[in-house]
């Protein structure tokens, strides 16, 4: 399915057939094609580039595709980064987390930083913490091959 051209969203890098790799949703997902383009929130005399998840209804473009800034897309892989790292060791605690310390790390950014940490304000985070390992860990082979392939294109770009 061709990703539309003729909305506010502008595709210029485009992967067109998602659906056949999304994850656990492969060849029965509604997530069609990713793109990188212009930003459909751009200003008169200024250019935002943006990464586009087009999902289909089957007989629409849906409302639910979304659109983030690239940094954003980069801070998302960081956080699921961090949070792998985190449940690698998680086991050591009781409750997969220390309830006197939730902060799991502060990740250095533009001056400041991102901090990381469990959500103690969800009043079933003991039940959550451990259905959210179990699907990191029944997910773990699908993130495995896309974090390998990630560090092999960061080396080869110099980082």
């Amino acid at each position: 399915m061709k990703i539309p051209t003729t909305l506010k969203h502008k595709p210029v890098i485009v992967s067109e057939n998602y659906e056949n790799i999304d994850g656990r949703y492969a060849y029965d997902s509604d997530a069609k094609g990713l793109s990188l383009g212009l930003a459909q929130w751009n200003d008169r005399g200024k250019v935002d580039i943006s990464a586009k998840v087009w999902r289909h209804t089957g007989g629409k473009w849906s409302r639910q595709s979304e659109e983030l800034p690239l940094h954003r897309v980069i801070d998302l892989a960081i956080l699921i980064c961090r949070a792998k790292l985190h449940f690698q060791e998680a086991y050591r605690y009781d409750h997969l987390y220390d309830p006197d310390n939730p902060v799991i790390d502060r990740v250095g950014l533009q001056g400041d930083a991102m901090t990381v940490s469990v959500s103690t304000d969800n009043e079933h985070i003991h039940e959550d913490i451990k259905l959210f390992n179990q699907a990191l860990s029944e997910d773990g082979e699908l993130i495995g091959e896309r974090l390998r392939t990630l560090s092999r294109m960061l080396k080869e770009m110099g980082y």
